[in-house]
């Protein structure tokens, strides 16, 4: 029964690791209504940011990180700004496109400047794993899901009760409109860019701390779209319970069901979690019901 008990706790901070991913989606999302494919781009170009910093460049590890979050967020205002800021009115399919055409991209310049050789990632966590009787808890686990919980309750504050999350939600509900009442369309979207980006590398450094760093790493963002999606994309604190389910679902199937299928169930087993949520509530669990006066 320990066992099992350490596997669902495992699970649990793992799937608030995806949420912490998720985060990037939700944020984009609810500041300009488009989702970013590109999100699990931005986590290993955070990596390689850190990377550099810490190992090329050779700065102490708590000045390799601040530089890191800088760097991240000039990299997701100017994605932004070449990008995405030629379309603001125009169609959210065109908005979409553009991310996919972004995933590609990123993925090659991460290729030509750094290559596809395995890299050491810096100790950004203690090795050293939490004891709890027979239990074991990794301590990079521990910490993201704390710092995951902290960014939820942050960002839901920030979008909920200040005028300038608000006047983000406003963006994302209709870009001509919210431009008439005054607000900076412009500028709620590249500040959601520059949140995502910044919590993409939040998120790689939690991931990856003490790994190695290929580009491969990025599929870490298609393992927190089944979190995002389930939440609802609107939802930020949403994302805390859809994480756990999620990440304890995988973490039990991976363990105890893989084994008797001959693996990989435990790979699937969010994507059909996702697929069932969609089929009863299309805009996810916490997700925002659009109403239209017919």
């Amino acid at each position: 029964m320990i066992y099992v008990i350490n596997d669902i706790i495992t699970g649990a901070l793992i799937g608030l690791l995806y949420a912490l991913v998720a985060m990037g989606f939700v944020v984009i999302y609810r500041a300009s209504k488009v989702f970013n494919f590109a999100q699990g781009e931005l986590v290993i170009l955070g990596g390689f940011i850190v990377w550099y910093t810490t190992f090329e460049l050779g700065l102490d590890l708590w000045l390799a990180i601040t530089l890191s979050l800088l760097l991240s967020a000039l990299a997701g205002y100017l994605i932004e700004r070449i990008f995405l800021t030629k379309l603001i009115g125009e169609s959210v399919f065109s908005m979409v496109m553009v991310t996919v055409g972004l995933l590609i991209l990123l993925r090659g310049i991460v290729l030509l400047l750094f290559g596809p050789a395995v890299r050491p990632f810096p100790v950004i966590f203690p090795l050293k794993p939490l004891f709890l009787g027979e239990m074991l808890i990794p301590m990079n686990l521990l910490i993201g899901g704390l710092i995951t919980v902290v960014a939820a309750v942050g960002l839901s504050w920030f979008f909920n009760r200040t005028r300038a999350g608000l006047r983000m939600t406003a963006v994302a509900e209709d870009h001509v409109v919210a431009s008439s009442m005054g607000i900076s369309v412009k500028g709620s979207i590249a500040f959601a860019w520059v949140l995502g980006a910044v919590l993409s590398t939040v998120g790689a450094m939690i991931f990856l701390s003490g790994k190695s760093l290929t580009f491969l790493a990025s599929e870490i963002g298609f393992a927190a779209l089944p979190v995002a999606l389930f939440a609802g994309l609107e939802s930020i604190g949403g994302l805390i319970l859809a994480g756990v389910i999620v990440g304890v679902a995988q973490s039990l199937a991976t363990n105890y069901l893989d084994p008797l299928v001959g693996g990989a169930l435990g790979t699937v087993v969010p994507y059909l979690i996702m697929l069932g949520i969609l089929l009863v509530r299309p805009t996810g669990l916490f997700g925002w019901r659009t109403i239209e006066r017919v």
